[in-house]
C-alpha cells in the first residue's frame, strides 16, 4: 500500500501540472485537442466538444495537447483553427498557459508547507528542520526524549516523563540547563567525569500524571555540567501569516539549493554521484510515506517545487524554454525562428540529459551492488 501511495503521489504532481496548462489554455481561448490521464495508447477516451479526454495505458502522469505548439503545425490548419493555435496567440497568453503548469506545482508546495506549519504537525516540522535547521520550526520542551547511559539521570528519569520544576522553580529548557551549569566540581576545577558538590532537585511528572522529586548530582562531560537528559521537541506555533512567511522562505532555500546543486554537479564528479533519478526519488518518497504523514507531505512538497524549478529552465521543450522565447518575441517585436530556438535549447537540454543519465547510473549501480 505504501508503494502505491508513493507512486500515486508523484503521478498526481505531474497530472496537476498538466491540468494547470489545460485550464488556462481553455480560459484564454486556445484550442486544446486532448487532455489525458496517463500516457498513450489510450484505453478509454471520450470527446466533449473539441477536446478529447482519455485515460492512457502507461501510468506516468498525464499530458495536454494544444493546437499549434509547434509553429510548423499551423501551416495546414483551417483559418478558424489557426487563429486559436498556440503560436498565433499574443506572448502574454502563451506565457500564462506555460507558467500555469509550474505555477500549480509551486502552489502545491506552498500549501503543503503552510498547512504543516499551521497544523503544528510534529513529523512535518521535524522534516523541515532537517532540511533547514535555521527555519526554527521546532522548539525545545522539558519532555524527556531520552537519557544518556552513564550519566546521573539514567538512574532517576525515564524517557516519556517531563521535568516540571528545577530547584523549586517552574522548569524550562533554559532554566534546567542554567541550574545544572551552576553546579561546581570539587575544588572548582572541572575535569571529565567529576561529580558536582551539590545536587539539583528535579521534579518529574510521569505520563500517568504522578509526580516525584529526585536529587541528581550533575557530572562534567563534553565541556559542561550535565545530568544526561535529551529534551524532546515540539512544533513551533505559527499563525496564518507567520506560517506563510516561513513556507515562502523554505521554498526559496529549496529553489536556490536545487539550482546551485545542479550547477555544481556539472563540474564536480563528487556532486554527480549524489544525483538520483526517478528510481531513487521514488525510493526516498516511499521511505517518507512509511515515516509518517507529515514527513511524506513535506517530501511531496519539495518534489513538487523541484519539478517546477527544473521545468522553468529556459530550454525547449521545458516550460521555461517556451516562456523565454515568448519573451524574446515580445522584446524583438517579431517571431523567433524554430531553428534558432532549437539551436539555443540543444545545449541546455544536453547538459540536463547528462545529469539525468548520471542519476539513473547512480541508482542502477546502487541497486545492483
Amino acid at each position: 500500500m505504501s508503494w502505491a501511495l508513493t507512486i500515486f503521489g508523484i503521478m498526481l504532481l505531474i497530472l496537476l501540472h498538466e491540468l494547470g496548462h489545460f485550464l488556462v489554455a481553455k480560459r484564454v481561448g486556445m484550442r486544446v485537442e486532448r487532455f489525458a490521464v496517463f500516457f498513450p495508447p489510450l484505453i478509454v477516451k471520450r470527446r466533449l466538444g473539441e477536446t478529447e479526454y482519455g485515460i492512457g495505458a502507461l501510468p506516468f502522469g498525464g499530458y495536454v495537447k494544444i493546437t499549434g505548439m509547434n509553429p510548423d503545425e499551423i501551416k495546414g490548419l483551417p483559418p478558424e483553427l489557426a487563429k486559436r493555435a498556440y503560436y498565433n496567440q499574443p506572448p502574454w497568453k502563451r506565457i500564462a498557459v506555460i507558467l500555469a503548469g509550474p505555477g500549480v506545482n509551486i502552489l502545491i508546495a506552498f500549501v503543503i508547507f503552510w498547512a504543516v506549519l499551521v497544523a503544528g504537525n510534529q513529523s512535518g516540522a521535524e522534516a523541515l528542520a532537517r532540511f533547514d535547521p535555521s527555519a526554527q520550526t521546532l522548539v525545545g520542551t522539558t519532555g524527556v526524549a531520552g537519557v544518556i547511559k552513564g550519566l546521573p539521570a539514567a538512574k532517576e528519569i525515564r524517557p516519556g516523563e517531563r521535568i516540571v520544576a528545577i530547584d523549586g522553580h517552574p522548569a524550562t529548557v533554559e532554566s534546567v540547563r542554567k541550574a545544572v551549569d551552576a553546579t561546581k566540581c570539587p575544588g572548582g576545577a572541572k575535569h571529565t567525569g567529576c561529580r558536582a558538590t551539590s545536587a539539583v532537585n528535579v521534579k518529574v511528572r510521569a505520563p500517568s500524571g504522578a509526580t516525584r522529586t529526585v536529587r541528581i548530582y550533575p557530572r562534567y562531560s563534553e565541556g559542561r555540567m550535565l545530568i544526561g537528559v535529551d529534551f524532546a521537541t515540539a512544533p513551533k506555533s505559527f499563525g496564518v501569516f507567520a506560517a506563510a512567511g516561513t513556507a515562502v522562505a523554505e521554498m526559496w532555500r529549496a529553489t536556490t539549493s536545487t539550482v546551485s546543486g545542479l550547477g555544481e554537479a556539472l563540474t564536480s564528479s563528487k556532486k554527480r554521484k549524489e544525483l538520483h533519478s526517478i528510481i531513487g526519488i521514488t525510493e526516498y518518497a516511499h521511505a517518507t510515506v512509511v515515516s509518517g504523514t507529515g514527513v511524506a507531505l513535506v517530501f511531496l512538497g519539495f518534489i513538487s517545487l523541484v519539478l517546477a524549478v527544473i521545468n522553468l529552465f529556459p530550454f525547449l521543450p521545458l516550460d521555461g524554454g517556451h516562456v523565454a522565447w515568448a519573451l524574446a518575441e515580445k522584446i524583438r517585436g517579431r517571431r523567433v525562428s524554430l531553428a534558432a530556438m532549437v539551436r539555443f535549447s540543444s545545449v541546455g537540454i544536453v547538459l540536463l540529459l547528462f545529469l539525468v543519465v548520471n542519476g539513473f547510473a547512480n541508482d542502477i549501480s546502487r541497486l545492483t551492488g
